[in-house]
């Protein structure tokens, strides 16, 4: 099979697994409109390379503006580096040194209610692969077992341009914050996945997130007080 007719197949059977909910932190497989770059904001969400890969300008006209980048106050008791995901708000924090936190508009998935607490970043992927798990190959293996190798880290892929992997108790759970492939999606609270973000935020996030940064998940409260 040529390289092109396996990239098409690939393609297919992704876009036919997608809305049965992917392994882990994958999108609900309703793929966003193609964005209209003449109304893009051409700043921090414009038209990027990033590691070879080109992560198309969002148009934030139409984005809820609570759920751009932007930089806030904090007053809250979190040492500086701390990650503070806000679910119910949709919002992910991250504190600076400053009294300050740059703020990040973020989307909610199944995953993403289930887990609260505290963790930390154990590791971190550019453009992450995705695999289905051992039980979706069960389940459907007609669909998944050709994908079982997984499906290549780029713009198609569910989990966006960066995953951070979260741990607790020095082992990894199945909780991570991830980008996507579904800008529209940010904002909701989506039938599949953990904490997704836009692929240019995620970027951003994760050029300033150390190794062991402390995680701060809230299902409700004030995020001052986290």
């Amino acid at each position: 099979m040529s390289v092109e007719k396996k990239h098409v197949l690939t393609r297919r059977l992704f876009l036919a697994a997608a809305p049965f909910g992917l392994a882990g932190c994958a999108t609900s497989g309703q793929r966003a409109p193609t964005a209209n770059l003449s109304a893009a904001f051409s700043g921090p969400y414009g038209e990027i390379e990033d590691n070879g890969v080109t992560v198309p300008a969002i148009d934030t006209s139409e984005i809820d503006p609570r759920f751009l980048r932007q930089m806030v106050d904090y007053a809250g008791p979190r040492a500086p580096g701390t990650i503070i995901i806000d679910t119910p708000n949709r919002h992910v924090y991250h504190v600076r040194p400053d009294k300050k936190a740059m703020r990040y508009g973020c989307g909610v998935g199944k995953a993403g209610f289930e887990f609260k607490g505290g963790g930390s970043v154990g590791r971190t992927a550019v453009w992450p692969r995705w695999a289905p798990t051992p039980n979706m190959i069960a389940l459907m293996p007609e669909r998944y077992k050709p994908v079982a190798a997984g499906i290549p880290g780029g713009i198609e892929n569910p989990l966006g341009a960066r995953a951070l992997y979260i741990h607790r108790d020095g082992a990894e759970t199945n909780y991570r914050i991830h980008g996507t492939n579904e800008p529209d999606s940010i904002g909701l609270a989506v039938s599949s996945g953990c904490i997704r973000m836009f692929n240019h935020d995620v970027i951003d996030l994760h050029r300033r997130v150390a190794l062991g940064s402390q995680i701060i998940v809230i299902q409700s409260g004030s995020v001052v007080g986290a």
